[in-house]
């Protein structure tokens, strides 16, 4: 599944499209995760203004002069992405949306939504942020996203109710959305490891010094990523064509029966909120409540 630095890196990779004027909408299968809307065309005769992300969704803003602008939200779901190919290309299969950019200088470039699973999606921005966006968490790279803000968010502090600290696994803590966007499973599992910390440890028996070093690491880590263009899986290329390499710097994520890279003890794999954890059981001591 793409995870937030691959998103990121799809962000990035549309700013040549930034300027272009859309001249044409083609939707060949419109059933994703949910409909793509029926009135795409309304974008036609507009540019591509700006590209933000929001945890692992993608807002493409277009703009048309006297008129508001329209927005899109698009989720690469397990196995989308957005690809640039020239105007002449060919159709692939699982290609089930495609629009035509003029640069305006004569030349025509393509943007494919390909998405094999079709668990993704392309929707009108007004009708779901709401729905999609108000339950999410912080983001990991932003300055408010601290050792302190998640210290205090499992020993809930600052709760309004009187709540019990949170018992949960930690991993399943830092994948939780409300929590803190964009951490999936091999940013986790890896972020845990140079943290030294369980996968299964019960989040409130962490002391705020290891969480201090495991926020440390979600933010490089993830930093990490986006720089090398996101990790290379499986149906996954971005607007370019080009494929991420962090996955080539992997310490443990996958890597279960193998070497721990640090001591060598046989890595293990443990199922944490229906996701294989892999861990060194000598460098990540399990810490019971």
């Amino acid at each position: 599944m793409p995870e937030l630095p691959e998103v990121e890196t799809t962000k990035t990779s549309l700013k040549p499209l930034l300027g272009q004027r859309v001249v044409n909408v083609q939707v060949f299968q419109p059933k994703l995760r949910w409909m793509i809307p029926s009135d795409l065309d309304k974008l036609i005769g507009y540019h591509l203004e700006q590209t933000e992300r929001r945890a692992k969704y993608l807002i493409l803003t277009f703009a048309k002069d006297n008129t508001p602008p329209l927005k899109l939200i698009v989720h690469l779901g397990m196995s989308g992405s957005l690809q640039q190919h020239p105007a002449d290309s060919k159709k692939r299969k699982h290609d089930h949306l495609i629009f035509t950019f003029d640069n305006q200088n004569g030349v025509l470039n393509q943007l494919h939504y390909h998405d094999p699973r079709r668990f993704g999606a392309v929707l009108w921005f007004d009708d779901y942020a709401h729905k999609l966006f108000d339950h999410l968490g912080k983001e990991p790279l932003d300055d408010s996203f601290d050792a302190e803000h998640l210290y205090d968010l499992i020993q809930r502090t600052h709760s309004e109710k009187k709540q019990r600290p949170i018992n949960k696994p930690i991993k399943a803590v830092i994948m939780e959305q409300q929590n803190v966007v964009g951490v999936g499973n091999i940013y986790a599992t890896e972020s845990l490891f140079l943290a030294g910390i369980h996968p299964a440890t019960p989040a409130a028996a962490i002391s705020q010094a290891k969480i201090t070093e495991l926020t440390a690491h979600i933010k490089t880590i993830l930093a990490r990523a986006i720089e090398l263009g996101g990790s290379t899986l499986r149906d996954f290329t971005v607007a370019s064509g080009q494929t991420g390499y962090f996955q080539q710097t992997l310490h443990v994520y996958g890597k279960e029966g193998e070497p721990c890279p640090t001591c060598g003890t046989t890595l293990a794999n443990e199922k944490i909120a229906g996701r294989a954890s892999v861990y060194c059981p000598v460098c990540q001591p399990f810490t019971p409540s």
